[in-house]
């Protein structure tokens, strides 16, 4: 997804208020891939509690009909291929996000399997691809192509970043069929613009040429695939697309053997056989092409084609020029090539007659009409008939046409020099001037679709402005209403965002993903950490608060904490309370007590004397702690008084005192 601000949308069957969930049911988390029209992101399946990948077409592109043809055409690819090689596809759906003038978009996405590894590619770049561990991805590549070419589906765009090793399967897997097609819509291979499909080192040489590809054209490119892992680079290098294209359609590469001695015979030859030009010459199936690179495991080579079927060599050929023969043309990137590689060889000089005429079979010598007639499929002869003595006649003919020829050639350079004089003495013509439009708050694509449709080439520039959102127009320079050359650059300036944003006050109460995006659709460029704290009312997995606390003003690229619920309480010290403050301390948790009364002689009635949790260990929000509570013991019972003997009037005073009559 872009970093374009925009305001929430509408709110999904979800607890949360985010547009990080789809369709209410798949929560997605950090960006884990980009490409040319699409992010991934790691989410979760919240109905099936599984971790998936979700690819979602960018918003900007979302509006284009071709681009949502082609994001579907990618869904519709994979969701017919089952196979242990391919990226699984498990729900596709499309999701509404506000565009411009407050109307919505709805933009799709594929939810996939999740696959956790590193590609071909950045395996490539590590120097970290053995042979064997070449020919095994190689074989699970072509096992895929296999299954999806038998389905009548072709990827057209194999390269090692579209691989995927995973480690702990020890398997790879394909993935982005955003460019395949059925078989039967394989002719289609040029898009509206006239660009070649694919990527250029990877391309097929009918790829290059907009001719219509078939299976053998994926196999092309994995041949081109095992190259790079052997060699550590693709079979062409050049300075651009168009000159890498050129060499797929007109050049041989070098043998990987040369450029890693490691690589046997037998590799060298399934790489040949895979690479040729002419795809009737390639492996004709997965298959062939699998069991061949088996073969080469072993040490057996690939059968060398025969010489009539042997490449052209670019270096040795001569091309033929046939004014009438038809021409085809390839485009990548506006550029165009004639597609007029030889597909003969010169005649070797041992089979000219030893006069150095040529002859027919019966031999008499033919004339000229004969050198290059119907016959003639490309090879050239290295020498011609001998000059025949010509009559007078022929001679003052000859003259006469070489007379006229000078005369032409004369006329024409004269007209050619009064042409050129007319041209340079001429006044140059008056440029036509162009009110620049106004652009202001539209965004950036809008932008530049109206200065390109005034007749300006602009050129972007990215500012930092407090109150214009991210990714908007800001104005441009000359500013709007000047009067310009038409076709002139003019500069765009595009709004980076402030440099200062205020922290969101609504995110508490979110969910993690969901607060990571909204500070990130807010402009914060920094790091965002999480640290879990313990609440007695927020749920787990919920934002508690955030360090700079929510309100507070921050640079974009300052780090922010987000505090998350750990959905725990720590239980407080209850033993030596009063039973009147340790319920009110639970209750301060939101926790619940239960009260046991034991009685005890030693602590003072309605005192704690135990609990079922020990101080600040961990429970469940909402738990209840047993207390014990010390309760004064039950008095002894009352000895039965005894009769009290009547004093004697003899009796002594000891007497009485002991019986207790006197004080």
């Amino acid at each position: 997804m872009t970093n374009t601000p925009r305001t929430p949308a509408h709110r999904e069957d979800h607890p949360v208020n985010t547009q990080r969930v789809l369709s209410g049911r798949y929560e997605l988390g950090e960006l884990i891939g980009r490409g040319g029209m699409a992010d991934v992101f790691r989410g979760v399946d919240t109905r099936l509690g599984r971790t998936v990948a979700v690819k979602l077409l960018r918003p900007d592109l979302a509006r284009d009909p071709q681009f949502q043809a082609r994001f579907k055409r990618e869904a519709q690819a994979v969701a017919a291929l089952n196979h242990p090689s391919i990226v699984a596809v498990f729900d596709t759906g499309d999701h509404a996000v506000p565009g411009d003038h407050d109307d919505s978009v709805r933009v799709p996405y594929i939810v996939m399997e999740f696959v956790s590894g590193k590609t071909i590619r950045d395996l490539i770049r590590a120097k970290d691809v053995s042979i064997d561990q070449a020919i095994d991805f190689t074989l699970g590549v072509l096992s895929a192509l296999d299954y999806s070419h038998k389905a009548g589906i072709v990827h057209r765009d194999i390269k090692p970043a579209n691989v995927m090793f995973c480690p702990d399967s020890n398997s790879v897997k394909v993935m982005d069929f955003g460019i395949a097609r059925a078989m039967a819509d394989s002719s289609a291979t040029m898009t509206q613009t006239q660009a070649v499909v694919g990527t250029a080192q990877y391309l097929s040489p009918e790829q290059a040429r907009g001719e219509a590809v078939d299976a053998r054209s994926d196999l092309y490119s994995a041949g081109c695939l095992l190259y790079e892992m052997l060699t550590g680079r693709p079979p062409f290098i050049g300075e651009s697309p168009v000159s890498v294209a050129y060499q797929h359609v007109r050049e041989i590469p070098e043998p990987a053997s040369s450029l890693n001695p490691e690589v046997s015979a037998a590799l060298d030859s399934v790489l040949m056989k895979a690479l040729q030009k002419n795809r009737a010459d390639r492996f004709q199936d997965a298959a062939a092409f699998r069991r061949a690179l088996r073969a080469a495991r072993s040490g057996v080579s690939v059968a060398a084609p025969a010489p009539s079927e042997a490449p052209t060599d670019p270096t040795n050929a001569v091309p033929r020029h046939d004014p009438l023969a038809p021409t085809a043309a390839f485009s990548l990137t506006g550029a165009k090539f004639l597609d007029d590689v030889p597909t003969g060889r010169l005649r070797p000089a041992e089979e000219m007659p030893d006069d150095g005429h040529l002859q027919a079979s019966d031999g008499t010598e033919p004339d000229g009409s004969e050198l290059y007639g119907t016959g003639d499929t490309g090879s050239l002869p290295l020498l011609l008939p001998a000059e025949r003595e010509r009559t007078p006649l022929q001679k003052s003919r000859r003259r006469t046409w070489i007379a006229t020829l000078v005369v032409l050639t004369l006329l024409v350079l004269a007209g050619g020099g009064l042409w050129l004089y007319n041209l340079m003495n001429q006044a140059p013509p008056q440029a036509t001037k162009v009110l620049v439009p106004t652009v202001t708050s539209l965004t950036e694509s809008e932008a530049l679709q109206k200065l390109y449709n005034a007749g300006f080439k602009p050129q972007l520039k990215r500012l930092q402005h407090e109150t214009i959102p991210k990714g908007t127009a800001i104005g441009t320079v000359p500013s709007s209403g000047s009067s310009v050359d038409a076709n002139s650059d003019i500069i765009l300036n595009i709004s980076e965002g402030p440099s200062a944003v205020t922290i969101p006050t609504d995110l508490p109460g979110r969910t993690e993903a969901a607060a990571r995006d909204l500070l990130h659709q807010k402009g914060l460029t920094g790091a965002l950490t999480t640290k879990t704290s313990n609440s007695p009312t927020v749920p787990v997995g919920i934002v508690i608060t955030t360090n700079p606390a929510p309100g507070q003003l921050v640079d974009v690229g300052d780090a922010v904490e987000i505090v998350v619920s750990t959905g725990k309480v720590a239980v407080p010290q209850l033993i030596g309370l009063p039973v009147t403050e340790a319920e009110a301390a639970l209750t301060a948790q939101g926790l619940k007590i239960n009260v046991t009364e034991v009685e005890n002689s030693q602590v003072t009635p309605g005192k704690v004397t135990g609990q079922s949790d020990a101080a600040d260990s961990l429970v469940e929000q909402g738990s209840t702690i047993n207390v014990t509570v010390a309760k004064a013991p039950a008095p002894a019972p009352a000895p039965s008084p005894s009769p009290t003997p009547s004093p004697s009037k003899t009796g002594s005073k000891e007497d009485a005192v002991l019986n207790g009559l006197f004080p």
